[in-house]
């Protein structure tokens, strides 16, 4: 209670502070304004702000709050904005209830290993539910599994020479119990179980364009098969199906001083089809609805969502555009809605 009290006395006086910009700003337009010890900057707003939330608001969203009021004061934006947080345009003001409460959280759990290194950064992280471990991988190349039932992490770098690409994307096998993740030029699967540092994976090349995404099909019945999704920077996605005879048949000798074989990506049979006149940002299987779904930042092919079956064929795909594309989406079961970000 006491906590809901300091909350509303807060907000109170960054409401009395942004009614006072508005006057300041609508003074300034029309040119009545004199410049005086009150004047509210940049500067002023943000050290305000900060005092009242604390580190519950981010500089990002007081930058873009503090802008929005300084290019339109007619305008006010909604005090919710102040913790990124936006109504719908059929929103309007609305009464503080249980709903639309802002909750402000402060305790964080961290993973004391570092698994990158300084100027590194996390380009894909994937949730493996049914045995309690999360796959990270990481721009420059480190590929890490954290098991949550052992309490300790299985981690594998691997770099290659002058050519390095970064990986865009990353995800897990379930039959095969490999990780796959995909660079600019390439695929590589990684046995993760393996105790050797050498040969312990292996590398599909070459690869025409730039790999951007990578998704694997979950689909039950076939223990010994796995079948990926992947999306390129042409707006081609990929169907590649793996089964342990591959790892044995069509390997090359690993080259010297190599942590991985080499497969000829010529070697595989590897449907591919043109669904987005741009890059595929993402790509995902949607086991509840038996579709994958691939999005693009392509006005026109923004989103698609069909069967499988239509990567192998030409008929036509469902698909809807959204201005400028999308670069984001998810499924949530539960409400049987698909959202997108743009």
């Amino acid at each position: 209670a006491l906590e809901l009290i300091d909350f509303k006395n807060a907000l109170e006086q960054f409401q009395n502070l942004v009614e006072k910009m508005i006057i300041q700003k609508t003074k300034e337009s029309s040119g009545l304004y004199t410049k005086d010890d009150d004047e509210i900057d940049y500067d002023k707003f943000h050290t305000t702000t900060q005092t009242l939330f604390g580190p519950a608001v981010k500089d990002q969203n007081i930058q873009a709050f503090f802008r929005k009021i300084v290019s339109n004061p007619d305008e006010k934006p909604e005090w919710l904005e102040i913790f990124g947080c936006f109504l719908g345009e059929s929103g309007g003001t609305s009464s503080p209830s249980k709903e639309s409460m802002v909750f402000l959280d402060s305790e964080k759990q961290q993973i004391t290993h570092s698994v990158v290194k300084r100027k590194d950064v996390i380009k894909g992280i994937v949730k493996v539910p049914l045995l309690h471990f999360t796959v990270t991988a990481s721009q420059r190349g480190v590929l890490t599994v954290f098991s949550k039932q052992r309490k300790s992490f299985f981690s594998c770098s691997f770099y290659f020479h002058q050519d390095t690409a970064w990986i865009t994307g990353c995800d897990f096998l379930p039959n095969l119990k490999y990780v796959v993740a995909v660079t600019e030029s390439t695929v590589i699967l990684w046995d993760y179980k393996s105790k050797e540092r050498q040969n312990n994976g292996f590398v599909i090349k070459p690869m025409k364009n730039c790999l951007l995404c990578v998704s694997t099909v979950t689909a039950s019945g076939h223990l010994a098969k796995d079948t990926i999704l992947m999306g390129d920077d042409k707006g081609y996605v990929y169907l590649l199906t793996m089964t342990n005879d591959d790892f044995i048949m069509k390997q090359s000798k690993a080259e010297k001083e190599s942590q991985f074989k080499f497969m000829d990506s010529e070697s595989f049979d590897m449907p591919k089809r043109k669904l987005h006149d741009d890059w595929v940002v993402k790509i995902k299987y949607i086991s509840a609805l038996k579709r994958f779904a691939s999005c693009s930042t392509d006005s026109i092919s923004s989103f698609v969502l069909d069967d499988i079956n239509r990567l192998e064929d030409n008929l036509p795909v469902k698909e809807f555009s959204v201005p400028k594309g999308v670069n984001a989406f998810t499924y949530c079961g539960k409400a049987k809605v698909i959202v997108t970000g743009g």
